[in-house]
């Protein structure tokens, strides 16, 4: 039978605590963490093209072969982290990833680079799966949407603190400094989280009345996937996983477009100097983390509260709303030859795209067992960057033989809007057990 009801919370129940929301801040800086060490190669990209006589072609190649390694990883990273616990893979991920970001400083050659680069993407694999599966053991169903947002949101406070920080480093040190820099900051990020950070049966700070109050909806308790009544290879049949597995692929497709060349596009097709890049490159993030948090977290979490529709279909129509206004905000970006409209569009494009992966990051708790929420997500997030790992190097090819970036966020804003028909008409139910 399908799994369509679920536990309704104990209303007389108080939150009684706020240790919960302690747990989604490292959650948040992880993320970040996560992202300014992916998203400094955009950064470092112009004074890599020079020093070293590389091309949009080799950007987009390494950008490629890190979306691949981390979509093809996304598999035995969500398997892993159910069956031997999020903290200690979580740890080792962390680490891993902060080494590879460290030498990839170090590199001067393509062969080098591309090395580093796939072992940063396998790195970096368990990180959102492990957020997934952390919001579904601290955080009743009903809080799930905006603490995703919120966690998801560190996406976009990456790209947006990257520029202006990086750039500062870069200027006054050089590219390679950029990778030193946030590697490090990896390292001491880890460390402080595998001493402090408790699951809550274990936490000594939590209360009996936040913990009654967390385990009323569904939460409480991380679940191993051993207790699963269905297997992990039948995951790949359900008809709702193949409908997010093709849905986040159209938003990561345009996503990683953005990821990869925003700060290029404003130096090569809006005159924007090096020293000021930082501050225009970061603007359109600002867009994702607000679109994120409230147009994706919060107003999803207003829907459900106020009983207009279930969890999963509030979730659904936002994502295929979003879709929809994402791709029209993408095509009309190369139509615009004005600096301040080019950011207006890339604002609204990523605060759409960033609602669309807020909720789709919170569907593994409505779609999932609890033993398998970090397996579904990393699934999905498989499914969006496997196939979006090939529109780095698609648009690089376009740029250089075009001259003109223009085709790539048309194709990609067609493409964005796809999500809608696979997140409406494909993802209907929670899996079966």
């Amino acid at each position: 039978m399908l799994q369509t009801k679920r536990s309704q919370p104990e209303l007389a129940l108080k939150p009684g605590g706020n240790v919960r929301w302690g747990v989604l801040i490292w959650l948040l800086i992880g993320g970040i963490i996560n992202y300014l060490d992916r998203a400094n190669l955009s950064i470092a990209a112009p004074q890599m093209i020079k020093e070293l006589h590389l091309n949009n072609t080799d950007i987009g190649l390494m950008g490629t072969v890190f979306a691949w390694t981390y979509a093809i990883m996304q598999l035995p990273s969500g398997w892993l982290i159910d069956r031997f616990g999020a903290k200690r893979i979580y740890s080792i991920a962390v680490v891993w990833w902060s080494i590879a970001t460290f030498f990839t400083g170090a590199c001067s050659k393509m062969g080098t680079f591309l090395t580093w680069r796939t072992l940063l993407g396998v790195g970096e694999a368990p990180c959102f799966p492990t957020s997934a599966k952390l919001t579904a053991t601290w955080f009743p169903r009903k809080e799930r949407s905006l603490a995703t947002g919120i966690w998801d949101s560190s996406s976009k406070w990456g790209p947006a603190l990257a520029p202006p920080i990086l750039v500062s480093i870069m200027v006054a040190y050089g590219w390679r400094a950029l990778f030193y820099a946030t590697g490090l900051i990896g390292i001491v990020f880890i460390v402080l989280f595998m001493l402090f950070y408790r699951n809550p049966d274990k936490s000594r700070s939590l209360t009996k009345e936040e913990s009654d109050y967390i385990q009323s909806d569904g939460a409480g308790v991380e679940e191993n996937i051993q207790t699963a009544k269905i297997s992990w290879l039948s995951l790949f049949k359900n008809r709702s996983i193949l409908g997010m597995i093709l849905g986040f692929f159209c938003t990561i497709w345009i996503w990683n477009i953005f990821l990869t060349f925003l700060p290029l596009y404003l130096l090569k097709t809006q005159g924007v100097n090096l020293g000021s890049l930082g501050i225009y490159a970061s603007i359109p993030w600002i867009g994702g983390i607000i679109g994120d948090i409230y147009l994706g977290g919060y107003l999803a979490k207003k829907i459900v509260d106020k009983g207009i529709t279930s969890s999963i279909i509030a979730k659904r129509a936002l994502i295929s709303i979003y879709a929809i206004l994402a791709g029209i905000a993408c095509i009309l970006i190369p139509f615009v030859h004005n600096l301040g409209l080019t950011l207006t569009f890339m604002t609204l494009a990523l605060a759409f795209i960033s609602a669309i992966t807020g909720n789709a990051w919170a569907l593994p708790g409505d779609v999932a067992p609890q033993s398998m929420v970090a397996s579904v997500g990393a699934i999905q997030n498989f499914g969006g960057y496997f196939g979006g790992a090939f529109s780095p190097v698609i648009a690089g090819m376009i740029a250089d033989r075009s001259g003109s970036y223009a085709m790539a966020f048309i194709s990609g804003g067609i493409i964005a809007a796809l999500t809608a028909v696979f997140y409406w008409f494909v993802v209907k139910h929670p899996i079966q057990e």
